[in-house]
């Protein structure tokens, strides 16, 4: 299983339906191909609440580790992606639901007063709730309440579930207020940062180079190169180098192509160069790891 997105990475799955775009679902990173979900972004809000072992998530620029009992609002249209810490498994609650179950209308009072400031706040991508603060633990307490909420039939759900969110968004809003808004400057690099995965994402089976990537979002390379690496804490280079060797997870667990086809799909023109690649970022071969999917697989259906 992998997020299905489209080729601008915004996901595709619908949350909730048109009458109440609210949904909660409850994963686990093992179920992803790779460990991990991959970079995407959604108009919607997401709330996530660790249930077991621990999480590194990153939104945009942002990492947090987060770990069971805490958890983390994700705002509306930014970059986000989640992996195992120390290969360790992790299972997560998701609440996401759209920000207009908040305000209504965008013409309304409660748009322009509470809910914009958030959603437009560049500076406020995530919020994580580490439970250090005790309006934390009540920010934590609504997204349980939410996910419970969620489970009942009939009576009054939509509107239980409509006053939690309502609850949740005063907590947050009344404690947002001091985050200092971001620079122009600093939301057009966010969405060159966006161009730039965007554009790893359609073209990480053929060869990249610095200077097309760099042309793509109008830059020169070393500034292209630099923006990337103030942001994502890693070169472009290893960034491209790792994303090729978790696409290829999927391929390898396939069975039905070799290492050197594997390779040739995800941007390795040498099967030898893959597998040092390989093993610097998963600590064993290629062949290895297919032998160890093959041994849980079978594990599993005994």
């Amino acid at each position: 299983m992998q997020i299905i997105t489209n080729q601008f990475q915004k996901e595709l799955k619908k949350h909730g339906n048109d009458s109440f775009p609210f949904l909660v679902s409850h994963e686990r990173l093992s179920g992803y191909e790779q460990g991990s979900f991959l970079w995407h972004w959604h108009t919607e809000i997401e709330l996530t609440l660790i249930t077991y072992g621990e999480m590194d998530y990153q939104v945009n620029d942002r990492w947090y580790h987060l770990r069971r009992g805490q958890g983390l609002f994700c705002n509306s249209s930014v970059l986000h992606s989640g992996s195992m810490y120390q290969d360790q498994d992790c299972t997560y609650t998701a609440v996401t639901f759209d920000p207009r179950l908040i305000y209504g209308s965008e013409n309304s009072a409660l748009y322009f007063n509470y809910v914009m400031p958030v959603l437009q706040n560049f500076s406020m991508p995530a919020v994580f709730f580490d439970l250090t603060s005790d309006w934390h633990t009540d920010a934590v307490n609504l997204i349980e309440q939410l996910a419970l909420l969620d489970r009942e039939t009939g009576g009054t759900r939509e509107l239980d579930i409509q006053c939690a969110l309502n609850r949740f968004w005063k907590l947050l809003y009344l404690h947002s207020r001091s985050e200092v808004p971001v620079s122009g400057r600093d939301r057009r690099d966010y969405e060159r940062i966006r161009e730039i995965l965007t554009y790893i994402e359609i073209h990480y089976a053929s060869p990249l180079t610095l200077e097309e990537i760099a042309k793509h979002i109008h830059l020169c390379r070393s500034e292209c190169s630099r923006l990337f690496k103030r942001y994502m804490k890693t070169s472009l280079f290893d960034f491209i180098l790792k994303y090729r060797i978790e696409k290829s997870l999927g391929f390898l667990g396939d069975g039905q192509y070799s290492v050197k086809e594997t390779a040739e799909r995800c941007g390795f023109g040498d099967s030898n160069y893959y597998a040092k690649v390989f093993r610097r970022f998963k600590g064993c071969s290629p062949m290895a790891y297919r032998k160890s999917l093959n041994k849980e697989n079978r594990m599993e259906n005994l």
